[in-house]
């Protein structure tokens, strides 16, 4: 089998992080540039229509947030498995994660497909919205198996070493809806203009793109899938170990999808127009934290292969090191988004109260993006270390206990204005808990590594 040999656990950390990182910051923008062509292009539909998107938003998060635990719970016990040299349980670990990815979209389908109106209404969208997500939703779910397998695919591609592969996967589902989007939205061409309809076909097709592109991969390239017949226990034992770490991995995850949800909630009572504009900075900021995912995204493999050949000097090295990086990358951040924040926003849509929210937003929480990035990093950490629910609880503080209250109170006190300055003391509280917490932990691991060495002595 191909691309099983650990590759990440010798060599300058530094060169070797900026090697793995530099491709997947292509394909991490892409990802946030495929989000982003679909709010410029139904940005041109009308406010309406871009405050309807915007609610779709957290949901779609809600989703990608349990695929992602999948790919990533698998991908974090196939970087050690390959750091320990066991072929078996790589191909058995990645055949069995989407396996349980089809499982999962089925269940997800029926739940999404029967609370379109229910849902969208609690989160406040009114009724000359509502019509335009459920055009949206009812499309999308319906195409959401070509969201799981290729979130998982390439999880499990990335676990090799290998970021190239998954960067020029995302790129081609990037440049297949740039090229639908405007066709069939507007009408170009042969095809009709279907509106926001169009763009929901648009995102399905690309990521149908994805998907072929990552199986295609992973059977035939890589041959990190196997067709023998296996008894259902081994692979409900596989099950299990994916979402040990899977389940905490997307809890966490569905925090932001939530918290999102709520800051939506909290900002609806100022008009469909403000929630669009927070709907656009929200993309915008998944925009400029794309380098930091990127980082983290190749982090775990990197942290995996070097626990299992037990080199904890360089797990400790590699952390220090892309830690200092998020820092100095979010504070250059956050002077160009203070300093372009009215340019940027008119891209988008030219609505006053719209292009107002947005300029509040990213000229204010950018701010913490260094240390939200700080505890991505931590996060990712955690999750190999097999502390998923330490790597949860963290974030789990975040939003309840800092996130969404410090916005709350802060909305009642400053408006619109004093939410966006409780996200951003949010972000920083919980990035400097979350250094000092997995400091600690790795230490306990290292420890714990010599004394049982010592032992066995």
């Amino acid at each position: 089998m191909k691309n099983t040999r650990a590759k990440l656990i010798d060599g300058p950390i530094g060169t070797l992080l900026i090697k793995l990182t530099a491709p997947m910051i292509v394909g991490m923008l892409g990802m946030v540039a495929f989000n982003l062509v679909d709010t410029f292009f139904v940005g041109r539909l009308g406010a309406t229509q871009l405050a309807a998107l915007s609610f779709t938003f957290p949901v779609i998060l809600f989703i990608n947030s349990i695929a992602l635990g999948v790919g990533m719970g698998a991908s974090a016990i196939i970087s050690r498995a390959i750091g320990e040299g066991d072929t078996y349980k790589v191909r058995r670990i990645t055949t069995d994660g989407l396996t349980l990815a089809v499982v999962l979209v089925f269940i997800f389908v029926i739940i999404g497909l029967s609370t379109v109106g229910p849902l969208f209404k609690l989160l406040g969208a009114t009724p000359q919205v509502l019509p335009y997500i459920k055009q949206y939703m009812g499309i999308w779910y319906y195409g959401m198996f070509f969201v799981l397998i290729p979130m998982v695919g390439n999880n499990a591609i990335r676990a090799t070493g290998d970021t190239k592969t998954p960067s020029a996967i995302m790129i081609v589902a990037v440049i297949m809806n740039f090229i639908m989007d405007p066709m069939l939205i507007f009408g170009l061409g042969p095809f009709p203009a279907l509106g926001i309809r169009g763009a929901a076909i648009s995102t399905v097709i690309a990521r149908f793109s994805s998907s072929v592109a990552a199986t295609w991969v992973l059977v035939h390239r890589d041959r990190m899938v196997t067709f023998e017949r296996t008894p259902f226990r081994e692979i409900f034992a596989s099950w299990k170990s994916i979402l040990f770490i899977g389940i905490p991995i997307a809890g966490a995850q569905m925090i932001l999808p939530v918290s999102v949800g709520v800051m939506t909630r909290i900002i609806s009572v100022y008009g469909p127009k403000a929630v669009a504009g927070f709907g656009v900075a929200s993309r915008i900021e998944f925009f400029a934290l794309a380098v930091i995912r990127a980082l983290s995204s190749v982090f775990g493999p990197f942290i995996g292969q070097n626990l299992g050949a037990k080199l904890f000097d360089r797990v400790k090295r590699g952390l220090r090191l892309a830690e200092l990086f998020s820092l100095v990358w979010g504070f250059g951040i956050f002077i160009i988004l203070f300093i372009f924040a009215r340019p940027i926003a008119g891209i988008f849509n030219k609505d006053p109260l719209v292009v107002e929210t947005i300029i509040k937003y990213l000229s204010i929480v950018p701010l913490g993006y260094g240390l939200q990035g700080v505890l991505l990093l931590c996060n990712v950490s955690l999750n190999v270390l097999q502390k998923p629910f330490h790597a949860a609880g963290l974030v789990t503080v975040q939003m309840f206990v800092l996130y969404i209250p410090l916005a709350y109170f802060g909305s009642q006190i400053l408006q619109i204005q004093g939410a966006f300055i409780g996200i951003t003391i949010a972000y920083c509280i919980s990035g400097i808990i979350a250094h000092f917490f997995t400091v600690d932990h790795i230490k306990k691991a290292e420890e714990k590594l010599m004394a049982d060495s010592i032992s066995n002595d």
